[in-house]
């Protein structure tokens, strides 16, 4: 995918993240945990015996067999001048991002100050993990150990080994440890995540706050939330209580087996409210496989900005149904625009899967090595078509350009489009240097927007240049009256935009009916 589709405005590290202690006040009590040697290390490994259900309504004989295989993962980094570090995540641009403040910043343990001409004192971060071989391979979350200067390992029996990292992946927000114990340590098994279905029963195994590992156990509430924390978004929502030093902890099936890693919550008072997320295992367990052969993952790279298409987009694109991602733009030089895919190209499969929308393309296309030729299942103009394409290598990791407020552009030759709630101009030397635009831009600018219009709903505003209509360039106000009136009259639903809003191209649906 373009780089300027990856979003990366909310760091995967401060969805739950560990829960920070801070030496020596709290490092004590962790230590206490144990400090047996290996000769406690079970001397084989355990799985889970297929088919255990909860009898009597007790989760005992599932717990037995997966929570020796749950470990504490204990991280030292260098001390911050606030909790959160200069670095802070939350940037202001998510529903969630003043409650995961809450959470993990003011709401967080206090870091205390360096006493005067003194060094400050280390911090430390407590997540979970779990062992899924006996050679001491361990999976957890990479915010977990993000930026760790050393990684300490507490088994269930309170052993404690250093651990090496593997690898670790931060669109997916996942690591791998490794430790050398004497003796094989016992494991845990992947599940069957794509079988979960609402409602399912679930445990999730962990170490909250610090205080030792603990079984919670709940249902599955939800599929396929995305919260906007990276390209591959994909949670299992569950109702099992998580807290700080959950992360990285397996979320379980009845079986025993693990279905997720419960990655994140969404908490308005700091501790869990009963909405927790969890990676899904079959989405993990690709990663961590990969990540345990190279230690680093490479994603393969198309090269299109992409969108969703709604039911007006799918409407005025001549589409029965909506589905698949629309393409708003294609970087120059990609193998996208090699292989001939333009904008406008709604994308319905990749290599041979269906794509139901921009996120199924993001990860298809991820999963591909780069360097393979895929066939790409488009539909353009009213005919579907089928084009193959070479998988380049994406390996910048750029944030989605900010369009920012750009404010109405000053008076040029306006010309009016009731039908939508739109006030439209051309593009004056004066408004062209205001919107920054390149000396060949051409279109039509929006000078104003009715707010109980059509193209007020569909998000159109003061500044957005109009590129294209319904597929079509167009290089004045007066062209751009012209196609969208030809639409209307055509018995179309919606008119689709092609509009051009700070360094964003996208695509917009706006409804004849609602005007």
């Amino acid at each position: 995918m373009s780089p300027s589709s990856i979003l990366r405005r909310h760091r995967v590290a401060a969805l739950l993240g560990a829960a920070l202690i801070i030496s020596p006040f709290v490092v004590p009590l962790a230590k206490s945990a144990g400090n047996a040697g290996l000769t406690n290390v079970a001397a084989t490994t355990q799985t889970p015996a297929a088919g255990i259900k909860a009898p009597n309504g007790s989760f005992a004989p599932i717990v037995a067999t997966t929570k020796p295989a749950v470990v504490t993962v204990t991280t030292v980094m260098k001390a911050q001048p606030n909790a959160m570090g200069d670095a802070s995540p939350f940037d202001g641009n998510s529903p969630f991002d003043e409650y995961f403040r809450q959470f993990f910043g003011d709401q967080g343990v206090p870091m205390p100050k360096a006493p005067p001409q003194q060094q400050a004192p280390r911090q430390e971060a407590l997540g979970s993990g779990f062992i899924v071989n006996a050679d001491g391979t361990i999976v957890t979350n990479n915010h977990v150990i993000d930026g760790a200067t050393s990684i300490k390992v507490t088994l269930d029996d309170g052993t404690e080994l250093p651990a090496k990292l593997v690898g670790h992946d931060a669109k997916n927000d996942l690591a791998v440890l490794k430790v050398k114990a004497s003796k094989p340590l016992p494991t845990i098994k992947w599940g069957d995540s794509n079988k979960l279905m609402t409602g399912d029963q679930v445990l999730a195994i962990g170490n909250p706050f610090g205080i030792g590992t603990t079984v919670t156990a709940g249902i599955v509430s939800a599929r396929g939330r995305d919260l906007h924390s990276g390209p591959f978004d994909d949670f299992i929502q569950i109702d099992a209580p998580i807290n700080r030093g959950n992360s990285g902890g397996p979320l379980v099936d009845v079986n025993g087996n693990v279905v997720g890693i419960d990655t994140a919550i969404f908490s308005p008072n700091g501790g869990s409210v009963g909405v927790g997320f969890a990676i899904p295992s079959d989405q993990a367990q690709k990663v961590v496989a990969k990540l345990m052969k190279g230690g680093n993952i490479e994603y393969g790279y198309l090269g299109v900005q992409i969108q969703p298409v709604t039911q007006d987009v799918a409407s005025a694109m001549g589409l029965d149904h909506p589905g698949g991602a629309l393409v708003a733009a294609v970087t120059d030089g990609s193998p996208a625009a090699k292989a001939g895919i333009e904008i406008g190209d709604v994308i319905t499969g990749f290599g041979g899967n269906e794509i139901k929308d921009p996120k199924d393309l993001s990860r298809a296309v991820a999963d591909v090595s780069p360097g393979s030729k895929e066939t790409v299942d488009i539909w353009r103009k009213g005919k579907a078509l089928q084009i193959s394409t070479d998988v380049g290598r994406n390996s910048e990791d750029t944030q989605t350009a900010s369009t920012g407020e750009e404010g109405k552009p000053s008076a040029g030759q306006g010309l009016g489009v009731p039908s939508l709630g739109l006030g439209l101009t051309d593009i004056t030397p004066d408004i062209r240097q205001q919107l920054n635009l390149a000396d060949n831009q051409r279109g039509a600018v929006v000078e104003s927007v009715s707010p109980d219009k059509a193209a007020s709903a569909a998000g159109l505003q003061p500044g957005d240049v109009i590129v294209g209509v319904d597929q079509t360039p167009v290089k004045s106000a007066r062209q751009a009256n012209q196609v969208i009136a030809e639409a209307g009259k055509s018995g179309k639903k919606s008119v689709l935009l092609l509009i051009e809003r700070g360094d964003q191209q996208i695509f917009v649906a706006v409804p004849f009916a609602a005007g």
